[in-house]
């Protein structure tokens, strides 16, 4: 019975080939356009989460920020004495950071201290702003960054030649620069350690001995070409802060050790640092690590990809009206044929399983050439985006169940129709 309901299905479309086509082209596109859709933000979730993850997965922000004022209404701040600000919920004081706001090197080794083995390392930097390295008619393009030996852990580099930056370069000039400035500057073949830089900075030029290079890899998320993009140059921290009276940092890193649970680690800082704080009524610590960042991106991601989706969905919704109208007119024009089938003896499931057969087939054969689209559209598109493809076998499985389901829900009003007619008035019809 099954297959002869299938032959049936086949043949009545292969007999109506361009009219079975125009109605499988809204389940075509709309199943191309949830699956590409949901192949493009999959691939761009894929992107981000390697992009984030070589920022450091188990690396924890700490920075110093204003505090809110958490009562609602109004209220007074001040000294005991009574004198004082009138402040709204949610304002702010106004007052710049001073020195004992920020985190000092002795809090972060109070901080190194009490947490012990979880955690690996605290990274520092500080930015001096982009510069110039010359030599004669060479030059690169550079953004000169202070940092301490923890930086390293928190940030992957690859080191080609020499050695990174130890405790013993404290004050020294010496540098760490990329394999693309050294190819620039001093050519192939050319042995860069011990060699010289000099950078030219808006109001300075200073000369750096270079003790380490590193592989240079442009960032995904850069919107430069390669040629313009600047590299680092990384210099002991120490030597960056000559001549700055601040000493204080107002952001730092705290690197969780190999086998510790970074949001469990992320809690305790937190708690830890509201009591460092809990003195200072204008300023706090807050902390947050890249795992929950990375969270929330693909989650958005995700709900944007999602509701495109279902915007997309709505053409299917259109193509299963499309093939309950073309139902609606084989169940007329086969009028002498159903009551054929039944005075030969068969009845109204019979008829109806028949239709809504004839429907499910519509839909799934319009559901695999839009699932072939898709799948070359997501491709095409990934490929523009320069991301790696990712095509989630639900995704695929799930929309054709879906393409499947509008056709029998579709194909039912048809169906019924079809099964309801009278035997003697179907023979008569013309």
């Amino acid at each position: 019975m099954a297959w002869e309901n299938l032959l049936l299905a086949l043949s009545s479309l292969l007999s109506n080939k361009m009219r079975s086509l125009l109605t499988m082209l809204g389940i075509i596109i709309g199943i191309a356009s949830i699956i590409t859709i949901v192949i493009i933000g999959d691939a761009l979730s894929a992107s981000v989460e390697d992009g984030l993850s070589g920022l450091g997965g188990n690396t924890i922000r700490v920075f110093v920020q204003e505090r809110s004022t958490q009562q609602g209404g109004m209220m007074m701040m001040g000294g005991p004495g009574g004198g004082g600000m009138m402040m709204t919920r949610g304002s702010r004081s106004g007052r710049q950071t001073e020195s004992k706001d920020l985190i000092s090197d002795e809090m972060i080794a109070d901080l190194r201290a009490h947490f012990g083995s979880q955690v690996a390392g605290v990274s520092l930097s500080h930015s001096l702003g982009s510069a110039e390295a010359r030599d004669l008619a060479l030059s690169s393009n550079v953004n000169v960054y202070g940092v301490n030996v923890d930086y390293f852990l928190e940030n992957s580099v690859e080191l080609l030649h020499g050695r990174l930056i130890s405790d013993e370069d404290e004050m020294e000039q010496v540098a760490v620069v990329s394999d693309k400035l050294t190819d620039t500057m001093f050519g192939f073949g050319v042995d860069p350690i011990g060699q010289q830089v000099r950078v030219y900075r808006p109001t300075t030029i200073e000369i750096y001995t270079i003790i380490g290079v590193y592989k240079y890899e442009q960032s995904s998320f850069s919107m430069m070409s390669a040629e313009e993009t600047p590299t680092d140059l990384y210099i002991p921290l120490s030597t960056a802060m000559v001549g700055i009276m601040e000493k204080n940092h107002s952001n730092i890193s705290v690197i969780g050790a190999a086998n510790t649970d970074i949001r469990a680690l992320t809690t305790s800082l937190e708690n830890y640092l509201a009591g460092v704080y809990a003195t200072n009524e204008f300023f706090q610590a807050s902390v947050m690590n890249m795992s929950s960042i990375l969270d929330t991106i693909t989650s958005t991601l995700g709900q944007i990809s999602f509701a495109i989706a279902v915007i997309a969905g709505i053409s299917l919704v259109v193509g299963g009206i499309g093939v309950m109208n073309i139902m609606l007119v084989s169940v007329t024009e086969r009028t002498r044929e159903i009551g054929t089938r039944k005075a030969l003896g068969a009845k109204n499931f019979h008829i109806r399983i028949q239709f809504v057969v004839e429907a499910l087939i519509v839909t799934l054969i319009g559901g695999i050439i839009g699932m072939i689209l898709g799948v070359i559209f997501g491709a095409i598109a990934t490929s523009l985006f320069d991301v790696r493809l990712v095509v989630s076998p639900f995704v695929i499985i799930g929309s054709m169940l879906f393409s499947m389901a509008i056709g029998v829900f579709f194909g039912l009003y048809p169906a019924n129709k079809a099964a309801k007619l009278d035997p003697i008035e179907a023979l008569r019809y013309e």
